[in-house]
């Protein structure tokens, strides 16, 4: 008989102090409109050519930064589930700015 048993999956941790959620909305906002600014001033300075072919890098490059964020704080049985990036956002400052405490028995 073949029993395989599917994981449940782990919700996304809640952010408690007003510093953790601060730096999971500054983590959210980089990851969702930092190229545009960035394309912007780029336009401003060198013109629209330079500019497109910097939000095209911009976006391989935040795209890079996403998977790598990613792959540092959500654990490894959910990494098949998709994350927007406030999921990502909330998980990477869980893990690695605001500890959880831990649970004494």
């Amino acid at each position: 008989m073949n029993v395989n048993f599917i994981d449940m999956m782990e919700p996304t941790p809640v952010l408690l102090t007003k510093k953790c959620k601060l730096i999971a909305l500054l983590i959210r906002i980089f990851l969702q409109f930092s190229i545009y600014p960035i394309s912007a001033v780029v336009w401003y300075i060198y013109g629209w050519f330079i500019a497109v072919l910097t939000l095209f890098l911009g976006f391989v490059i935040i795209g890079i930064i996403r998977s790598k964020l990613r792959n540092d704080s959500i654990p490894v049985k959910q990494r098949e589930y998709n994350y927007n990036d406030q999921g990502i956002a909330t998980w990477y400052t869980a893990k690695q700015f605001c500890y959880p405490e831990e649970v004494k028995q």
